[in-house]
C-alpha cells in the first residue's frame, strides 16, 4: 500500500440485520402460482418458496462473511465516494496488477473462486464493488456513469502504487473496462467477457452459424429478457422501494436472471449451489443496494455502446450463453483484438460459472501484455 487514504475494511454485518431478515422472510405475502410449468412467466413459485425457507432456516452467513473476509478488504475515498474493493497481492516477484469488475446482478462474490488462482498465476488482483454496489458508497448526486468509474479505478490503481495494469470484466464490468482502454491512463491492455460490440452498420455480411446465434441471442433478449433494464434504466428509485423492503423480492428479482443468463441447462443450481446464489443476493440485501445499483442503468443505459475504437491489445472469452454474444467480426469494429477464445460452455457470469475457463484465458491473453 502507498497511501494513507486506504482503509482496512472487514465484512461484519450486524446480528440485527440478520434477525430482521428471517422476520422478513417468515412474513412473506406470496402470490399465486405462475399459469406455465416453466420459467416463461418468471422464477416459479415453488422453487422461490423453497429457496427462501432454505435461506431463512438453513443459510449461514458467518460462515460465508467469513469465507469472503479471507481476501483482504480495503476502502477508499475517491471523489467524495468511498470505494470498496479487494486487493489480493501475489506472492511473484513478477506478478502484473490486475482490476476485475463486476456488473449487475452479480457483485465481488462472483470473483471468490478466481482471486486466489489469479494470484498463484503471477497478477496482483484489486476486485472493486462498483458505486452503489455492495459496500462501497452510495452516490448521492447523479454522475457516477461508467465514464466516471473507468477514471475512478485508473485512480484506485495509481493510489496503489501499479504504474501498469490490465483490466478485465463482463455486463458493467466490460463497459467499465472498456472505457478504461478507451481512457488508457496506465491501462496497457483489457480483457472481456461481454464485448460491447454491435453488429456493423454495412450489415452482418454471410449469415454463417455463429452469426445466426448471435441474432437469435438479441432478439430474445429484446423481446423476453429486457424489461429490467428498462425499468431501472428509467425509474430505479421506484423499483428499489419494493426490493429494499421485500427479500424475497430482492432474491426473484436476482436469482431469475441468474437462470437466463448462465449455461445452466434450465436450472441455476445446476452451475452454483444455494449458498452461492444466496451470498450474492445477500450483498445487495444487507446493504440496502437494489436502489443505488440500479441507478447505474439510468447514468449509463444511453452510452453503454458508444465510444472510440479501444486501440490497447484487447483479448475476449466469447462464452455460448452470453446474453449477448458478438461474434469476432462485430468486436473488431470496436477493439484491437488480438485474443479471442470461443468458450465450449459458460455464460453470462463467467468468472462464477466456469473458473477454470476464466483464470486460464486471462492469463493467457495477459502474458502477451505483461
Amino acid at each position: 500500500m502507498t497511501d494513507s487514504l486506504i482503509r482496512p475494511f472487514r465484512i461484519a454485518v450486524p446480528d440485527a440485520d440478520l434477525d430482521d431478515l428471517k422476520q422478513r422472510l417468515s412474513r412473506t405475502r406470496w402470490p399465486e402460482p405462475e399459469c406455465v410449468d416453466d420459467w416463461t412467466q418468471g422464477i416459479p413459485l415453488s422453487y422461490t418458496r423453497d429457496l427462501a425457507e432454505y435461506w431463512a432456516t438453513e443459510y449461514d452467513w458467518r460462515s460465508r462473511e467469513a469465507a469472503l473476509n479471507r481476501f483482504d478488504h480495503y476502502t477508499t475515498e475517491i471523489d467524495g465516494l468511498d470505494i470498496h474493493f479487494i486487493h489480493q497481492r501475489s506472492t511473484r516477484e513478477d506478478a502484473f496488477p490486475l482490476v476485475i469488475t463486476h456488473g449487475w446482478p452479480g457483485s465481488i462474490v462472483e470473483f471468490h473462486k478466481v482471486i486466489e488462482p489469479l494470484t498463484e498465476a503471477g497478477f496482483h488482483v484489486v476486485c472493486p464493488s462498483l458505486p452503489g454496489y455492495g459496500f462501497s458508497g452510495k452516490p448521492t448526486t447523479t454522475g457516477w456513469g461508467i465514464g466516471k468509474i473507468a477514471q475512478a479505478w485508473d485512480t484506485l490503481m495509481a493510489r496503489l502504487g501499479y504504474e501498469r495494469y490490465g483490466a478485465q470484466g463482463g455486463d458493467w464490468g466490460a463497459a467499465v473496462t472498456t472505457q478504461i482502454g478507451r481512457n488508457v491512463g496506465n491501462c496497457v491492455g483489457i480483457h472481456v467477457n461481454m464485448p460491447i460490440a454491435q453488429p456493423p452498420a454495412e450489415g452482418v455480411g454471410e449469415m454463417t452459424e455463429d452469426l445466426q446465434k448471435a441474432l437469435a441471442r438479441i432478439d430474445y433478449y429484446r423481446k423476453w429478457d429486457s424489461g429490467y433494464m428498462k425499468q431501472q434504466s428509467t425509474r430505479p428509485q421506484t423499483v428499489g422501494y419494493g426490493l429494499v423492503d421485500s427479500p424475497v423480492g430482492q432474491l426473484a428479482w436476482i436469482v431469475e436472471k441468474f437462470w437466463s443468463w448462465m449455461d445452466c441447462d434450465g436450472h441455476p443450481e445446476n452451475v452454483l449451489s444455494r449458498d452461492e446464489l444466496l451470498d450474492n443476493v445477500m450483498l445487495y440485501w444487507v446493504t440496502a443496494s437494489a436502489a443505488s445499483s440500479a441507478r447505474l442503468y439510468w447514468e449509463s443505459h444511453d452510452t453503454f455502446g458508444a465510444g472510440d475504437y479501444v486501440t490497447l491489445p484487447t483479448g475476449v472469452a466469447s462464452f455460448p450463453k452470453e446474453i449477448l454474444r458478438a461474434p469476432r467480426s462485430w468486436c473488431e469494429t470496436s477493439y484491437n483484438v488480438t485474443h479471442f477464445t470461443t468458450m465450449p460452455r459458460g455464460g453470462h457470469f463467467a468468472a462464477f460459472e466456469q473458473p477454470e475457463l476464466y483464470v486460464e484465458d486471462v492469463r493467457t491473453f495477459f502474458d502477451t501484455v505483461r
